[in-house]
C-alpha cells in the first residue's frame, strides 16, 4: 500500500464517523500530512456545519506544506458554509488528494481547478470505489435524479414473508430486527405503502442507541385511505403522503393532522413510481429504504427502480398459503424471470442476511 493510498483510507474511516449524521449532505473525511506524518484529521459531522476540511484545519495551528486527503472534491462555491477550495488555499495546502470528483454536474471539477489555478498539485482517484460506496445515494441523485432504493425483505425459508392471515410478527430474530434499525438510522427517507400502513400502523422511526437523524416516512397513498389517527403523524420529524387524489377535504385532514400531503402524476390508475423518485430527489433524500408489502415490491421491481435487496431469511417455514415477496403478475414464462446478484451473505442472530442487486436486462 502506497502512502496516498493508506492516508486516504484513513480518510474514508473518517468520513464513516458521518453515516448517520450528515444527510443530505455526503459523507466526507479529511486527513492532513506533513512530512508523512498526520497533523490534522477532521470529518463533515451534520448538514450546516463546517466540511471535512474545514474540521480538519481547525485541529492544526499550522497547514503550510501539507497534503490534503479528501474523499470528496473540495467545494468551490458558497452554500450553508464557505468554500473548502479557499480555505486550503488560504492554509498553505501544497498538495490535494480526491476520492473522487462532486458528481454534482453544477460543480463537478470546478473545486479542482481551483486548486490548479493557484498551483496546488492535485490528484484524483485514490481509493475512489470505496469513495463511491460511501455516498451512492448522494452521486445517484446527483446523477439520476432519483434516490437510491434499498429494500428490506423478511422472509422464512420457504419465502414466504407472513402467514396467509397477514400476521408476520415475529419471522425473524432480535438480532435482525435491531440490524433494520441500523439500516432506518441510515437512511434519510422510509417508503412503505398504504396497505402496510392500514395493516400495521408502523412508526417508521429508528430505535438504536447512537446519535442520527431520523428517517423521512413516506407512504403511497393513491387514494388517500391514511386514517388521521395513524401513530407516524404524531412522531417527530417528517410523514409524507404521496397520492393521486385530488380530494381537497381529505388533503386538508390529514394536514391537520400533523401529514404532508403531495399530489402526483398517476399512471395505470397507481402513483407513477418514476414519478415518485423524481420528487423526493426534490425533498433531497439520497437513499431511500424500502418496507413494504409484495404489490410495491414487485412494482418496484418491474420498474428497475429497485437498487439493492437486504433479505434477512430465518429458518422457519410457513407453508404454500403464506405471502410471497414479490406480486409480478405479468411473469408468465421463465424468460420473463428477474435476476439478481448475491453481493454478501452473512448470519445475523439466527438468521441469514442477504444483500443483493438486480441484474437489469438479463431474463
Amino acid at each position: 500500500m502506497n502512502a496516498d493510498t493508506f492516508y486516504m483510507a484513513r480518510a474514508l474511516q473518517l468520513a464513516k464517523n458521518g453515516l448517520y449524521t450528515t444527510k443530505p449532505n455526503p459523507r466526507v473525511g479529511c486527513v492532513l500530512v506533513r512530512d508523512n506524518v498526520i497533523i490534522g484529521e477532521g470529518w463533515h459531522v451534520k448538514a450546516g456545519l463546517p466540511h471535512a476540511e474545514i474540521e480538519a484545519l481547525k485541529t492544526v495551528p499550522n497547514a503550510k506544506g501539507a497534503t490534503a486527503y479528501v474523499t470528496l472534491e473540495p467545494c468551490s462555491h458558497h452554500g450553508k458554509t464557505p468554500p473548502c477550495c479557499d480555505a486550503l488555499i488560504n492554509a498553505g495546502i501544497s498538495r490535494v488528494v480526491a476520492a473522487m470528483q462532486d458528481p454534482n454536474p453544477l460543480v463537478s471539477g470546478r473545486g479542482l481547478e481551483r486548486l490548479k489555478s493557484v498551483g496546488i498539485e492535485v490528484v484524483v482517484g485514490v481509493l475512489e470505489d470505496d469513495a463511491r460506496a460511501l455516498n451512492r445515494g448522494f452521486i445517484t441523485r446527483m446523477t439520476q435524479n432519483r434516490p437510491f432504493v434499498r429494500s428490506k425483505l423478511a422472509m422464512s425459508l420457504d419465502g414466504r414473508t407472513a402467514l396467509a392471515s397477514g400476521e408476520s410478527k415475529w419471522i425473524t430474530s432480535e438480532e435482525a430486527r435491531a440490524d433494520v434499525h441500523r439500516l432506518r438510522a441510515e437512511s434519510p427517507a422510509i417508503l412503505t405503502g398504504i396497505n402496510t400502513v392500514l395493516a400495521d400502523d408502523p412508526a417508521l422511526n429508528a430505535r438504536v442507541g447512537f446519535d442520527a437523524v431520523q428517517p423521512v416516512r413516506v407512504v403511497l397513498d393513491t387514494h388517500l385511505q391514511m386514517p388521521p389517527t395513524a401513530q407516524m403523524a404524531k412522531l417527530p420529524g417528517r410523514s409524507l403522503i404521496l397520492t393521486c387524489s385530488n380530494d381537497v377535504a381529505k388533503q386538508q385532514l390529514l394536514q391537520q393532522a400533523g401529514f404532508e400531503v403531495y399530489q402526483l402524476a398517476e399512471k395505470n390508475a397507481r402513483l407513477d413510481l418514476h414519478d415518485v423518485m423524481r420528487f423526493l430527489a426534490t425533498q433531497q433524500i439520497n437513499e431511500v429504504l424500502v418496507e413494504a408489502g409484495s404489490v410495491l415490491n414487485g412494482a418496484l421491481l418491474a420498474e428497475n427502480l429497485l437498487d439493492e435487496l437486504i433479505v434477512y431469511m430465518a429458518p422457519c417455514v410457513l407453508g404454500d398459503q403464506g405471502r410471497g415477496l414479490f406480486h409480478l403478475p405479468d411473469m408468465l414464462a421463465m424468460a420473463d424471470k428477474k435476476m439478481l446478484k448475491l453481493l454478501d451473505v452473512r448470519q445475523v442472530g439466527g438468521d441469514l442476511r442477504l444483500i443483493l442487486i438486480p441484474q437489469i436486462g438479463n431474463g
